[in-house]
């Protein structure tokens, strides 16, 4: 596995990289999830680059970028065993040199749940994923459906500004007691982390009223957000929503639903969703 650190030397390996080529972006703290993604793309592609960045542009005032974890020996392993023909691993003087003054703003998709809980975070992403993906030009580029809102943003930015790749959705890694898988579990306590779960199974519940035949929005909302209510280690739900998954707008009651959910556990927050169809 080639390790680079500059778009020039990126940009030579990509030239030559066998086609069709995958892009698994990423910021590091690998886990399960991460590896799913290289997964698919090694099934699907002659040969994959993944990224490692912290990008600090998609983290708030309030959030805190110093202490997001960067074992990037062991992530270079780990890529490195998966198959991965070249890992990215730029600084942020690499990708965000002196002077530079542009950033891409989105609206759509972008605006509600994670827009209203950490304004700017999607125009953070959005900038970074538009570089990355000028930069490698892959064919395919793998994202988490664990991220589902960040999924449509990425799919809307690419579609808009007529990028030449296909976006590919991978299914959410789980661990065996259902808590979906992320860099963020490590700061729960061991008190919190036996509570987790109780998201995804609110969640699962609710998908499976669905699939009975329950289908009004706001009955489906409420229910989540009662099952949510239990566990009292859940200080806040910041929203419940069941909306189009491609837009983010409240499901109008026709086509797939997208029933997404984010708590607060002390300084930890989670969020999830399932797909209802």
């Amino acid at each position: 596995m080639r390790q680079l650190s500059t778009i020039a030397g990126l940009r030579d390996f990509t030239r030559d990289a066998p086609r069709p080529l995958g892009l698994v972006p990423t910021m590091g703290a690998l886990h399960a999830g991460h590896l799913a993604l290289v997964a698919a793309a090694r099934a699907e592609c002659a040969s994959v680059v993944a990224t490692i960045f912290v990008n600090p542009t998609q983290f708030g005032p309030a959030e805190d970028l110093a202490r997001y974890p960067r074992p990037l020996a062991e992530d270079l392993a780990a890529l490195e065993a998966a198959g991965v023909a070249a890992a990215f691993v730029p600084s942020v003087e690499e990708m965000f040199p002196a002077g530079a003054a542009t950033t891409i703003h989105m609206d759509g998709p972008a605006l509600p749940l994670e827009g209203e809980a950490r304004p700017g975070h999607f125009d953070g992403v959005a900038t970074v994923v538009a570089k990355l993906l000028l930069e490698v030009g892959p064919d395919r580029a793998y994202f988490g459906q664990k991220d589902g809102q960040q999924l449509a943003v990425v799919r809307r930015l690419a579609a808009d500004l007529d990028m030449p790749v296909t976006i590919v959705a991978v299914p959410t890694v789980r661990e065996a007691d259902g808590l979906a898988v992320s860099s963020r579990n490590a700061y729960l306590s061991a008190e919190q982390r036996e509570a987790a779960p109780v998201l995804y199974r609110a969640l699962a519940a609710t998908r499976d009223r669905f699939r009975a035949g329950a289908q009004a929005r706001a009955e489906l909302e409420a229910g989540c957000r009662a099952l949510l209510a239990q566990q009292p280690l859940f200080d806040a739900v910041d929203y419940v929503a069941a909306v189009d998954p491609d837009t983010m707008e409240p499901w109008a009651g026709a086509g797939p639903a997208m029933l997404a959910a984010a708590v607060r556990m002390g300084d930890v927050r989670l969020i999830d969703n399932v797909l209802m169809e």
